[in-house]
């Protein structure tokens, strides 16, 4: 099973969860996908795009059933960022967990692995 992440205020993922899907945040809503990250990249994602952001929650997202709806593309210095374009079904989330900050500043990460 490969993974990619997905970081995302927590009020944004009860929404989700009472909805039944997440359909992405406004940054997602105007690029026209939902952004992810791989686990070598969630880290720099957290810090450039979450910076100082309490309350943050880290989703676990299994790629297989997203299909060919997920395209892996060139963004940040050309590396190859996972983008789904459609709304993202739960049932694809193997986790969801607290991503909080460490007392330096920077969101303590789980192991993450692809």
């Amino acid at each position: 099973m490969a993974i990619i992440y997905k970081i995302l205020p927590a009020a944004m993922w009860e929404k989700a969860m009472k909805d039944g899907v997440f359909c992405g945040s406004e940054v997602d809503g105007q690029d026209g996908f939902i952004h992810f990250s791989s686990a070598s990249q969630a880290v720099e994602t957290a810090a450039k795009h979450f910076a100082g952001q309490r309350d943050l929650i880290l989703l676990y997202v299994d790629t297989a059933p997203l299909g060919a709806s997920l395209k892996w593309e060139p963004s940040r210095g050309g590396a190859l960022f996972p983008h789904l374009y459609g709304e993202l079904a739960l049932g694809a989330v193997t986790k969801a967990v607290p991503l909080p900050l460490g007392p330096g500043g920077a969101h303590q990460f789980p192991t993450l692995t692809d």
